[in-house]
This record gives C-alpha cells, sequence and structure tokens, in this order.
C-alpha cells in the first residue's frame, strides 16, 4: 500500500539567507529552529538523507512544501523574486527523485496577482500539484480579498491549496501567548495551540468570507486533524442564520476542505475526522521533518487504524491520487 506524506517541508540556502535578513536575531517563533538547530540539515536536504528517512518512517512519497514561514513574511519584492527558484528547486528534486517526491509551490502572496501566475506557471510547466500557504501574509489573513487572485488560480488549474499554520499576529501573541518564560511562551504560540487556532479561524473566516461560495471547486487541504475548527462545527452553527452563505457553514467542511493529522498519529482524532467529513475527506501527513517518524511508525498508524481496508487505502494513497488527476495542466 503505497503511502503519500503531505506536509513534508524543505527550505533552500538562499530563503535561509532572505529570512536571517529580515531577522537577524531570528526572533520570530520557529525561526531558530528552522536556521538553526538539529533540524536544519534535514529541512535542506533533498535527497539521500531525506529518502532514507522516508523509508525509515514508511512514506514512499513526500509532498515538498516550504517549511512556515515560507516567502510570506519578506518584503514583496524580494517574495517575489524567491517563488521562481524556490519551485524550481522542488521541480529539480522531483526530477531527480520522481518516483519519491512530488511538490506544492511556494508563493509570494504578497503580491497576489505574481503569486497567482507563479502558481499557474508551477502546475502547467513544473508539473507541481498545488500550492501551501501560510495562514497570513504580512499581518493580513488570507480571507482578504486581494488574495482571492491565488484562489481562483488555483479553483481553474483544479489545484489543492494547503493552508498550513503560521505566527498568529504579534497583538494576538502579545495577549494570549506571554508571561510563562521563553520556551513556553513560544511552543504554546506555534506547535502546542497558538498556531493551530490561527489557522483553524482562518479557514472559518474564508467559509465566512463567500471565498468558496465565490469559487466553489476550490479544495483547501487543513492540517492537524483540522487545525482545532473541526472539533466546534457544531457550536460554529450557530453563526449559520448571521451570514448570506449558500450553505451550513459544517457542508463546506465536507466539500471543499481535507483533513490530515500533520504528524499528530491519533485514532481518536481520525475516529471524529471519519464521522464529521468522511473517509473521502481524509489523507495523510507526517509534518516532516519537525516531527520525526520512525522504523515504519507512519505506515504502522495506518495498519492499526480501526477501519476496514477500503478506507486505510483512502487515506493512504487514494483520495490523493484521485485528486491530482484532476488538476489541469
Amino acid at each position: 500500500m503505497k503511502l503519500y506524506g503531505l506536509e513534508e517541508h524543505f527550505v533552500t540556502a538562499d530563503v535561509v539567507e532572505a529570512w536571517k535578513r529580515r531577522d537577524p536575531q531570528l526572533a520570530e517563533p520557529m525561526m531558530k529552529w528552522a536556521v538553526a538547530s538539529d533540524i536544519t540539515p534535514a529541512l535542506l536536504d533533498l535527497d539521500g538523507g531525506r529518502i532514507a528517512a522516508m523509508d525509515d518512517a514508511g512514506i514512499d512519497v513526500s509532498v515538498l512544501s516550504l517549511t512556515t514561514p515560507g516567502l510570506q513574511n519578506l518584503d514583496t519584492a524580494e517574495a517575489v523574486a524567491l517563488q521562481g527558484p524556490t519551485n524550481d528547486a522542488i521541480a529539480a528534486a522531483v526530477r531527480r527523485h520522481p518516483g519519491r517526491f512530488q511538490g506544492f509551490a511556494a508563493l509570494a502572496t504578497s503580491a497576489p496577482s505574481a503569486a497567482a501566475a507563479e502558481l499557474r506557471r508551477a502546475v502547467t510547466e513544473l508539473g507541481l500539484n498545488g500550492t501551501l500557504v501560510n495562514a497570513n501574509s504580512g499581518g493580513r489573513a488570507l480571507d482578504a480579498p486581494e488574495f482571492w487572485d491565488v484562489y481562483e488560480a488555483a479553483e481553474d488549474l483544479r489545484a489543492p491549496v494547503y493552508l498550513h499554520p503560521s505566527v498568529p499576529f504579534p497583538a494576538v501573541t502579545e495577549a494570549y501567548y506571554r508571561g510563562f518564560g521563553a520556551p513556553v511562551d513560544s511552543m504554546l504560540a506555534t506547535g502546542a495551540f497558538g498556531w493551530h487556532y490561527d489557522a483553524g479561524l482562518t479557514v472559518l473566516r474564508m467559509i465566512i468570507a463567500g471565498v468558496f461560495d465565490r469559487f466553489p471547486e476550490l479544495q483547501v487541504i487543513l492540517g492537524h486533524w483540522g487545525e482545532v475548527v473541526l472539533f466546534y462545527l457544531d457550536r460554529i452553527a450557530a453563526m449559520d442564520k448571521l451570514t448570506d452563505l449558500r450553505r451550513p457553514i459544517a457542508e463546506y467542511f465536507r466539500s471543499n476542505i481535507f483533513i490530515t493529522p500533520g504528524g499528530i498519529s491519533s485514532h481518536k482524532y481520525l475516529r471524529w475526522s471519519l464521522e464529521t467529513v468522511g473517509i473521502e475527506r481524509i489523507m495523510y501527513a507526517s509534518d516532516s521533518p519537525f516531527n520525526r517518524e520512525h522504523a515504519g511508525s507512519a505506515k504502522r498508524f495506518l495498519d492499526t487504524a480501526p477501519i476496514g481496508e477500503a478506507d486505510r487505502e483512502r487515506i493512504a494513497y487514494r483520495n490523493w491520487e484521485e485528486l491530482v488527476a484532476g488538476i489541469r495542466r
């Protein structure tokens, strides 16, 4: 049974240098982890070391994506200049290892029209399978109409958008995620809770803003079992009578949003997600290299899941392959 990992991160040396120029002290949460830690070599590796780690995890194909914050915290001109070379690097890695790698495009979302044009190039010329974007861009949430050029291009291409968490806005971080000392503050604001809540709120805002009514064929992927919001749909339904949406909010999660574990290997969350959105809406992701699966643990998570073989295959490869098969090249 082939297993795809859809949230498998990397970085290039050029992007690292751009981050350092913008944030020399690496003060932004996650920067030290991505740029100057034991994870950095794994992020930079698009060859043998990464493939060995995949083999160890039990992952057959990794869909590569530029790690957070991607190009979305850079000045617009620099972000635009880097998006083409970054996607060329992904495509080159896929060509070197065609049976093992696929790719999501990195986009300069601060220049939406340029980002949309690059998405079209990345899909139609480079063969990438959509894009991964982080939940805010230069302090703007991605539900804002200025970003809709990207969604229009994605819908036209039938290419998925993986919505990844990013660090909450500074004012939010200061108000909610401070007061416990640097290590706890940083993790509370990011991988423990803050950025998951932020990403879930972003997709909820996208629904309420009418993104999926305007682009009804747009497909978004949410990691980490739906970034908290999936577990609150019954409560969120209280807003259905307050909006002008065409459908109840929960319905968009069953038609426009896919869910992955994003490195949280929980059968309990899997059961909840199956009940909430259905088997056709769930795919696998390991969140490598931040989460490191070992000794076949990625495949073992599915092998031991309390589901039938047909459902296991859907999560492992069928849902992704069917989604990719619909992309317009």
